[in-house]
């Protein structure tokens, strides 16, 4: 801390080794720390000079919002088809709920606009903390939020993420429940249509299905309808035509189904159609289709459960997420010969 400059929250943060929210907490007096870290928090806010009387007014609009922010890169209109992102928003706001926290959602185009919300949120203390979603390669948000000392959560990433809380996905799990399936059925030559290529779990999951099914044809598409058409079409025309195709979503896999039919290809006596994340119409489509079917609303609780563990001040987490199901329906069957 320069010299002569008046001490903060964020300095008593870094000293104590917990988040500015807890601090604030601490020194409000609020419930969700213990008794041990508000007795240190308030030793260190002395140490610093940091008096009741500066307290005060350091917290005169900078008490802890209980609201959490969740900004998402895609349109009011593409939620309403994706079933995860709507589930996983249930379970978020179910945990909010039970901590009588609001969530703040903002739907963006760009990362840059994502990250420029982060740093408004922040400077208006609108939130105590952020959930991110879509984890990149490289991703800019990790270290904004690690400059802006904004607790946060990842929903998605992969191993250890310093100075933020992460819920990853077991996708090696999940990729040898698909290849055990396809390899019992004869399928030896099969294909992926995948989610965006950027995206750290898209890499993921083509790492882990490439271990346990060899060969394996991935072609990145978006998670629409639209370009899992084009993309089935391009497989399914293809000269080597694959004898199964599993999609990264419900969505896509609805799409594929669609398309295999148009091209008067019989699912599943021709082509078997398998889906990575489940929802009710993928039971109500002819054939049902077979997927891996995860608890979403669960997710979206613990991703929430791993947030407040941040805002209570202790240190942030990963855990690995691994409840995912194969259910075997109609979509999939025997190689043909």
């Amino acid at each position: 801390m320069a010299v002569g400059r008046r001490p903060t929250m964020s300095d008593i943060a870094r000293r104590v080794g917990v988040s500015r929210v807890a601090v604030s907490y601490a020194l409000n007096g609020r419930p969700g720390v213990s008794d041990d870290l508000r007795e240190r928090v308030r030793e260190v806010a002395e140490e610093l000079g940091f008096t009741a009387h500066r307290a005060a007014v350091a917290l005169h609009g900078s008490a802890a919002a209980d609201v959490v922010g969740l900004a998402l890169r895609r349109t009011s209109a593409a939620l309403r088809s994706e079933v995860f992102r709507r589930q996983f928003i249930a379970g978020l706001q179910m945990e909010l709920y039970a901590r009588s926290f609001g969530l703040a959602l903002q739907f963006v185009e760009h990362v840059d606009e994502e990250v420029a919300i982060y740093r408004r949120w922040h400077a208006e203390r609108r939130v105590d903390g952020v959930v991110l979603c879509d984890l990149r390669v490289d991703d800019p948000r990790l270290p904004a939020v690690r400059e802006l000392d904004l607790p946060a959560v990842v929903a998605g990433g992969s191993g250890e993420l310093p100075g933020v809380a992460n819920l990853s996905t077991d996708e090696h799990a999940g990729a040898a429940k698909v290849a055990g399936l396809l390899a019992a059925l004869g399928h030896r030559r099969v294909a992926r249509v995948s989610g965006p290529a950027g995206l750290a779990h898209t890499a993921a999951r083509t790492a882990a299905l490439a271990a346990v099914l060899p060969g394996v044809q991935t072609v990145a598409a978006d998670y629409t309808g639209e370009a899992a058409a084009q993309a089935t079409r391009r497989i399914l025309a293809g000269r080597d035509r694959p004898t199964a195709i599993v999609y990264d979503n419900d969505l896509m896999a609805l799409a594929g189904l669609g398309v295999a039919a148009e091209m008067h290809v019989p699912v599943p006596g021709q082509v078997s159609i398998l889906a990575w994340e489940d929802s009710p119409l993928c039971q109500l489509v002819h054939p049902a289709l077979t997927v891996l079917q995860r608890n979403i609303t669960d997710y979206g609780m613990r991703t929430a459960r791993l947030l407040f563990e941040l805002l209570d001040g202790r240190p942030a987490r990963s855990v690995r997420y691994g409840n995912a199901a194969l259910v075997v329906r109609d979509s999939t069957g025997p190689a043909p010969a």
